[in-house]
């Protein structure tokens, strides 16, 4: 989206530091964060799911918190580190609960799935040995639509035992 005339959008450049790389872009005032990241900063890994915070499609780490992008306003981000899914890792290379998502057929159509890793990558950084209770509550915030579950804890019980790296 291309920066429209002042006078006919209210809006305002931010800068953020996706992934590690600081980044400026132009938006509206009323833009989301998840639109934003997905349009402005071209990272469409952040998926636009049931835009009222129910699914959790949209999580991203804004600051380190989990945030569901839907609910925030891309201007309340300005300043801020944001982590999509895209700053996990790389085929060839992927982080170590994508790792374990794979290991564990922890997905199926995939679109609830950057959700699922960055709520594991937050429990493991909170959590050594978390119990399925605590990871069922930890995943309660994204919904999955094709799966049991059951595979999601086995991925996110995989991914919290390993060293980083593993």
């Amino acid at each position: 989206m291309s920066k429209p005339n002042a006078e006919d959008v209210p809006g305002r450049e931010i800068t953020v530091t996706v992934n590690g790389v600081q980044r400026s872009a132009w938006c509206a005032d009323r833009t989301l964060l998840v639109h934003f990241v997905r349009e402005q900063l071209a990272l469409p890994g952040t998926h636009v799911g049931c835009l009222n915070g129910d699914c959790g499609a949209c999580t991203v780490l804004v600051d380190g918190a989990l945030v569901k992008s839907c609910l925030q306003l891309a201007a309340a981000a300005d300043g801020a580190e944001i982590t999509t899914v895209e700053g996990l890792g790389e085929p060839g290379n992927l982080h170590p609960v994508q790792e374990a998502f794979w290991a564990e057929d922890g997905f199926q159509c995939g679109f609830c799935l950057p959700g699922h890793l960055l709520v594991t990558l937050k429990l493991a950084e909170q959590k050594e040995d978390p119990s399925e209770e605590e990871i069922r509550s930890a995943l309660a915030g994204n919904l999955c639509r094709c799966t049991g579950y059951q595979s999601i804890v086995a991925a996110v019980r995989r991914a919290v035992r390993q060293p980083e790296g593993a």
